[in-house]
């Protein structure tokens, strides 16, 4: 065999994997995001489930039996690599921002949830500047006002209200901004903590997920509502069953995420995340017929090439080894193009 034959063959298989890789990625989120709608909107013999912290602890339980797992496949370390009180204050905000994300789908729509993750991108950059000291060219500020833009049509030329509260979707917004905050903060903490402590992936996702389940056990007790919560479920069967495709779904995108960012580079991932979306959306609105307007479809359209275009560019410009270098390595560099939540996706 030739070394022309040699170079075309590990090409198709880097095709084939990359491409493997990035459906694995796109078939767990959007079943994720599917249960996440259908537990939260959709009733279960009548009646709502309306503990949408509980989602979250059975989230991180299993996150946390993930992560031991993939620890101890790696060989890595169990012992904490920065001290607790950092892990906690990241678990804190990344409990109550996807706590905030599911009760925000009592208000306000699936695709109005989805967008709003794109509309961080402000958030983000501004928590990066205040506590990371970073800095951010006129392509990340245009590329972020094209997503604002994008996501503000889209919320202001149609329905935007869940199907379970209409009419209230003001306090779902709420929750989103809330959220907005809270997220961002998570992934620029995280990203931080990363650098400063030089923690693995697994190691991270171990101790936050592991402190994150306990504060959310904490709240449902606190709130009267681990027992009704399990009560619910064992009166309507079907819920566990959701609940742990919803956990399962979220730990397969964990991943394949793992394995796209490793051997193919933050960039790929970017673009693979930016289709995700849409897809989501697409999705969710076939599924459940959540009614949308000609000019909603436009905004969706400005969100999608904005985020296509910051990935497209970034991948022409940069060099071949920094594309392809992982960001779940002990110190990931920030890649130029990658999402400003990059390290952050492993939480699902």
């Amino acid at each position: 065999m030739s070394s022309e034959d040699v170079q075309t063959q590990g090409k198709m298989q880097q095709a084939f994997w990359c491409s493997f890789y990035g459906f694995g990625i796109i078939a767990s989120l959007v079943i994720y995001g599917l249960l996440q709608e259908k537990m939260i909107t959709i009733e279960y013999d009548g009646v709502l489930f309306e503990y949408s912290v509980f989602l979250v602890f059975c989230n991180r339980i299993c996150a946390v039996i993930f992560a031991i797992a993939m620890a101890c496949y790696k060989q890595e370390e169990m012992s904490n690599k920065a001290p607790l009180w950092k892990y906690l204050i990241i678990s804190l905000s990344n409990v109550y921002a996807s706590s905030c994300q599911y009760e925000a789908l009592k208000y306000v729509s699936f695709a109005v949830q989805m967008l709003c993750k794109s509309f961080k991108m402000m958030p983000v950059m501004f928590w990066g500047m205040a506590i990371a000291g970073k800095r951010y060219g006129a392509r990340d500020w245009t590329v972020a006002m094209g997503v604002t833009f994008g996501c503000t049509e889209f919320m202001m030329t149609g329905p935007t209200e869940s199907k379970t509260d209409a009419g209230s979707s003001f306090y779902g917004f709420v929750f989103l901004f809330a959220f907005l905050a809270l997220d961002g903060l998570t992934s620029t903490l995280q990203e931080k903590l990363f650098k400063d402590h030089k923690t693995s992936k697994y190691n991270q996702m171990m101790y936050i997920n592991g402190l994150s389940a306990c504060v959310s056990a904490i709240t449902l007790v606190v709130a009267g509502q681990f027992g009704p919560a399990i009560a619910f479920g064992n009166a309507h069967p079907q819920f566990w069953i959701d609940s742990v495709m919803l956990s399962a779904s979220a730990v397969s995108g964990q991943f394949f995420i793992y394995s796209q960012v490793k051997e193919f580079g933050a960039l790929v991932f970017a673009a693979t995340m930016n289709v995700r979306q849409m897809v989501s959306i697409i999705v969710s609105y076939i599924r459940y017929g959540n009614p949308i307007t000609g000019l909603q479809i436009i905004g969706l359209a400005i969100v999608f090439f904005a985020l296509m275009y910051k990935s497209t560019m970034a991948m022409l410009e940069a060099p071949s080894k920094d594309e392809k270098k992982p960001i779940l390595a002990g110190k990931p560099e920030k890649l130029e193009g990658a999402p400003e939540d990059s390290n952050d996706k492993l939480k699902v």
